[in-house]
């Protein structure tokens, strides 16, 4: 085999890894709210939410007392490059999710809905120079 065929077979190869990668991160994240789907039982805490199937993608806080936990079922839709190369949930991407309904911290209600991510809240990582360092607009009296 020449050098040229040993590169191109190398690429095809990590090519096939990279591509299943994205698409076994794809199948999990649908198995997952499949699952979910058939194990949710109302009534059931945040917190055991939480302990049974992680951080949620996206939350949405509706008052003093309600809260919506979305976690991606189907991620990426709008980016075949996501979808293909792993990589999460992120600002921007259009997904199908799995939305939990929570009143007083008591799960009442879950459904599939599609979402575009939203930006993150907050400065994020920031680094400056003189007073106040990064971006900062909290002021303190």
């Amino acid at each position: 085999m020449t050098s040229l065929g040993l590169r191109s077979l190398i690429t095809l190869v990590l090519s096939a890894m990279l591509a299943s990668c994205g698409l076994a991160y794809e199948a999990s994240t649908q198995a997952r709210g499949r699952h979910m789907l058939r194990s949710l039982r109302p009534g059931e805490s945040s917190l055991e939410v939480h302990q049974n199937w992680g951080e949620p993608d996206m939350r949405q806080y509706v008052g003093q007392n309600r809260e919506t936990w979305s976690y991606a079922v189907r991620p990426n839709s709008n980016d075949i490059t996501a979808t293909l190369l792993y990589t999460s949930v992120k600002p921007g991407d259009d997904g199908k999710f799995l939305d939990l309904k929570f009143i007083n911290g008591k799960l009442v209600s879950w459904n599939e809905a599609v979402h575009t991510v939203p930006a993150k809240q907050g400065s994020g990582f920031g680094y400056g120079l003189g007073p106040g360092g990064g971006v900062s607009n909290i002021r303190h009296f």
